[in-house]
């Protein structure tokens, strides 16, 4: 390693040590560690939990003790994991499952939370169904439902034995809580509760919170209430950067007024090139000055905006952008098969359209009971298609009779242990059966077919090749016009299931190959992705795509960002306020998307105005004229 590069790997130290000191168990500081993109702060906090460790590691052990460290994703978790060689003396989860287990077993605290929250909220129900003149508007009738809801709950949860909750889960079972519920029950009894402060210092006296700029502003107020009640017996350490919140739900003003705490600053970026640095730092600079330095010795780097008209075809548009970049930075890669880049969007349907599921995506993506497991892969019904009957029909297709067999021993009932071992003597008639429900299977693919989830189900359900999932039961026979609820639910869960029935109907009806690029996408192997999945992440290309009509949404506005929209008066009242507004918060997002960039960075922008885009962009320094390209 070269002198200058010795120095800048060194360059943050100062931060680094400050950190180590600060988690000293005799004498505990807290401290909020500002860490810009590509600052590495991951490494920070393996290197300073591996500090705790070689020097107090015995001693947590003995006293039975942990390090606790949140951080926002399964995957982070997995990652810090991992780089700590899965060390027992540290508890690392995701805010939901650190809220839980807090609280789980709590049954009584939790039933006294849940009625008087029902309570509260039944009685403004009420007012508001009171007051309402006109009973026609979806709003009243939304309002009289919900309130049914609640009655009926309240009127249940004396028979609760046992509350119950799972972090990656719907949570829609009568005794189940919801996501939202668990961290405001943590966040109210941990500053209401000496009992619950006293369980979290004496089980974790370090807690580390990783991006918690997105930490739930409630449940981050309280543990700043703890650690102002206990500083001298407990260390919390915050990482983060508050221009990286990207979640509305956020404290904002981490890093102000934190009067006897460290604040360490990590002032390199070792991700990226230097123009795209320079970029970062100017779209910043505006909300709160910081800005970062790039390693020497790195290249120049690119960055290019593209402004369109919102009448271009898109997909043809992005294309034309891929050749321009592959020929601007000499990368081939920009234009090389399979889609050598990253590109990012501001909603997910925006990505699903590019990428070709959209079709599958959007009816499961409208139902708000669906959409946790259709985001994070963990719904039943789409795991069944893309797990086992994808791989099956992929190895039936490329006539691999291996890759077919494997997959079917791992989940064909026809081929379970269990079935074999009572099978007998007729043994090799279960395989002929499943040999045969798989020759139905490949036949519905055959001369390059495109057959719809439902079809396929019908196959896979007749042959009896997969056990098919609850959900999607109803739907096996392809003449049912009406679908049976189960008469013993509650009424809720009736409406639910209705509407849940609908979304699956829609989505069956769909093309079948959809299901391989959703699985890409949701394991993040695809070359698209939001500005939620790449927290963290970065690419040697990227290409951002921005278009305020696609996103379809009041919360975020490029054009406002750009000024070619000027700000409402609500814009100007939250701002004089103190208040987020729609600026800030695509101020915000600009920010971590452009910055996931390393190499190389095109920026897509859709527009009714892209003349008057151009010129705003280079009027604000932003970019440079050369920058700045209109493609015909």
């Amino acid at each position: 390693m070269s002198q200058m590069e010795t120095a800048d790997a060194d360059f943050d130290d100062e931060a680094d040590r400050i950190i180590r000191d600060s988690l000293n168990l005799d004498k505990p500081v807290s401290f909020f560690l500002y860490a810009g993109a590509g600052s590495g702060k991951t490494r920070s906090l393996v290197g300073a939990i591996a500090h705790v460790l070689a020097s107090s590691g015995r001693r947590l052990l003995l006293s039975r003790q942990k390090i606790g460290v949140i951080t926002y994703t399964n995957a982070a978790c997995d990652e810090i994991r991992h780089r700590l060689e899965y060390d027992p003396r540290v508890d690392v989860s995701t805010i939901h499952a650190f809220a839980w287990s807090l609280i789980d077993g709590r049954t009584e605290d939790i039933r006294a939370w849940v009625r008087q929250s029902l309570e509260i909220s039944i009685a403004e129900l009420k007012e508001q169904i009171d007051k309402t003149k006109n009973t026609k508007t979806q709003a009243y009738q939304d309002r009289v439902r919900s309130h049914e809801t609640k009655t009926r709950r309240l009127e249940g949860i004396a028979s609760v034995k046992k509350f119950i909750y799972s972090p990656n889960g719907d949570n829609r079972s009568r005794d189940s809580l919801n996501h939202s519920e668990v961290i405001a029950i943590v966040a109210q009894y941990l500053v209401e509760k000496p009992a619950l402060q006293q369980l979290l210092i004496s089980r974790y006296p370090i807690l580390l919170v990783d991006e918690s700029q997105d930490t739930n502003k409630g449940l981050m107020e309280a543990l700043l209430t703890v650690q102002a009640a206990r500083s001298g017996e407990f260390s919390l350490g915050l990482v983060g950067d508050t221009m990286q919140r990207i979640y509305l739900d956020g404290k904002s003003d981490l890093g102000t007024g934190m009067q006897g705490w460290a604040l360490p600053r990590k002032l390199m970026n070792h991700r990226s090139d230097l123009r795209i640095i320079e970029l970062i730092n100017r779209v910043r600079a505006d909300a709160d000055g910081n800005a970062q330095v790039g390693r020497t010795g790195k290249d120049e780097g690119f960055v290019r905006l593209f402004a369109f008209g919102n009448d271009v075809d898109k997909q043809e548009a992005e294309s034309k952008v891929a050749a321009k970049m592959a020929e601007i930075t000499g990368d081939e890669a920009w234009e090389a098969d399979g889609r050598q880049f990253k590109t990012l969007t501001l909603e997910h349907h925006m990505a699903a359209a590019r990428f070709g599921f959209d079709a599958m995506f959007e009816p499961l993506y409208a139902s708000k009971r669906l959409q946790t497991g259709l985001l994070d892969g963990s719904s039943a019904p789409l795991r069944f298609f893309s797990k086992q009957i994808l791989p099956t029909v992929k190895a039936l297709l490329a006539e691999d009779r291996f890759a077919a067999t494997s997959v079917i021993r791992e989940f064909s009932p026809l081929l379970a242990s269990m079935n074999l071992k009572n099978a007998g003597e007729d043994q090799i008639e279960a395989l002929r059966e499943a040999q045969k429900a798989c020759e139905e299977l490949h036949l519905i693919f055959q001369d390059e077919k495109v057959p719809s989830f439902l079809e396929v189900l019908e196959v896979v359900a007749k042959s009896g090749l997969f056990a098919v999932p609850d959900a999607l039961t109803p739907f096996i026979r392809s003449d049912v016009s009406e679908l049976e609820l189960d008469t013993s639910a509650s009424k809720d869960e009736l409406d639910g299931q209705a509407d849940n029935n609908q979304a699956w109907r829609s989505m069956l009806s769909t093309p079948f190959w959809q299901i391989e690029a959703y699985d890409e996408y949701v394991s993040g192997l695809s070359p698209f992705g939001t500005h939620q999945g790449v927290k963290g992440l970065e690419f040697p290309r990227v290409m951002v795509v921005i278009s305020d009509e696609e996103a379809r949404g009041f919360l975020f506005s490029y054009d406002k960002l750009f000024g070619l929209k000027p700000p409402s008066a609500n814009d100007l009242k939250r701002e004089a306020e103190g208040e987020d507004t729609a600026v800030a918060r695509t101020r915000r997002l600009f920010y971590v998307t452009c910055s996931r960039a390393e190499k190389s960075l095109a920026i897509v922008c859709y527009t009714n105005d892209p003349d008057a885009l151009a010129s705003s962009v280079v009027d604000r320094g932003w970019f440079d004229e050369s920058e700045v390209l209109r493609l015909r």
